[in-house]
């Protein structure tokens, strides 16, 4: 028994325990090679086929976001023009607004100016009326004077209406006279006031 373990001991120190037997080899090769040959008949191309479909939905992304990209390009660049029309448009409001602003302005003091001239006018209108009907009143009233005046200085009633009418006439007469020198010399003097300022 002893020599058995010598002998099995000098035959185990022959065999590599790193190398296989051959048995094992060749038994090892054919799973080997069936496993290899399942791999690039089947996986593979399955494997190639799915990474194609992908490469494809990728490049179709990427295709459609350039795409989306050049759409949004154009469409910032038209809502820029748009923008800038806009605006252009709005200034174009703005300035005609400001016109047509004077010019209201412009009508609106004319029409004052025009409104003022007339209550002006209205107004002297007004009081040469006024003036003239003081005029009458007073020469009513200065003829019923001299007529009492006359009465008092000569002692005597004048009691014929005819001779009373007609004195009272001669005397508004010379009034009219003396009222009518009187309005040009009035005349005459703002007129000179305007000629010197």
């Amino acid at each position: 028994m002893h020599t058995n373990a010598i002998l099995f001991a000098a035959e185990e120190s022959t065999i590599n325990p790193l190398l296989p037997a051959i048995y094992d080899i060749v038994w090892s090769i054919i799973p080997f090679a069936l496993v290899l040959f399942l791999f690039w008949r089947i996986v593979l191309p399955r494997l190639q086929k799915t990474l194609d479909e992908r490469s494809s939905v990728i490049e179709g992304g990427i295709a459609q976001a350039e795409s989306a990209q050049a759409e949004a390009k154009k469409a910032l660049e038209k809502y820029t023009k748009l923008l800038a029309d806009a605006r252009a448009e709005a200034s174009e409001i703005r300035d005609k607004a400001r016109q047509e602003g004077v010019v209201i302005l412009q009508e609106m003091k004319e029409g004052a100016q025009a409104e003022a001239n007339r209550i002006a006018q209205a107004a002297t209108a007004q009081i040469e009326v006024e003036r003239h009907q003081a005029v009458l009143s007073l020469r009513k009233e200065v003829g019923a004077l001299a007529l009492d005046l006359a009465a008092a200085v000569v002692q005597e009633r004048l009691s014929e209406d005819a001779k009373a009418a007609s004195v009272v006439d001669r005397l508004l007469a010379d009034l009219d006279k003396e009222q009518t020198g009187s309005d040009r010399a009035a005349a005459k003097a703002p007129a000179k006031k305007k000629a010197t300022t």
